[in-house]
């Protein structure tokens, strides 16, 4: 499998890891009697911090997929794999810090960093969409 391949399945996976995280710790609360079943919002308001953090990063993460995962699965389906081959790691990578920051603090400088590994991101898709469109 290309690096392409393998980002697009990374990002979708991440994704899903971020899903199940949150599902699990929604089950434990309806388990403990904490929340009722039908007591959450998608946003998890009413939940901890963290736990809107981590609804607001998993969301981050299905909204950004019809776009970045749709640049790779378009190189993938056209054999334009050269083009996103090299930096399809490093745009993974970003994706994963961005979610990492996002659940471990909403301080301002976090928020920035948060920022700064979203617009790597930005920065690699619009590379990829020009590279393609060429």
């Amino acid at each position: 499998m290309s690096n392409t391949g393998y980002a697009l399945t990374g990002f979708i996976s991440w994704a899903l890891l971020l899903l199940v995280f949150m599902e699990s710790i929604r089950a434990y609360l309806v388990v403990t009697g904490d929340v009722a079943a039908n007591g959450f919002t998608p946003d998890n308001s009413g939940l901890s911090p963290f736990m809107q953090r981590l609804a607001r990063a998993h969301a981050n993460c299905v909204e950004g997929l019809p776009i970045f995962g749709g640049l790779l699965a378009i190189a993938i389906m056209t054999s334009r794999t050269a083009i996103t081959d090299p930096l399809a790691p490093w745009f993974l990578a970003a994706r994963i810090v961005q979610s990492i920051i996002h659940l471990l603090s909403s301080s301002p400088i976090a928020v920035s960093l948060r920022f700064t590994a979203f617009a790597v991101q930005l920065a690699i898709g619009v590379y990829w969409s020009w590279k393609m469109l060429a």
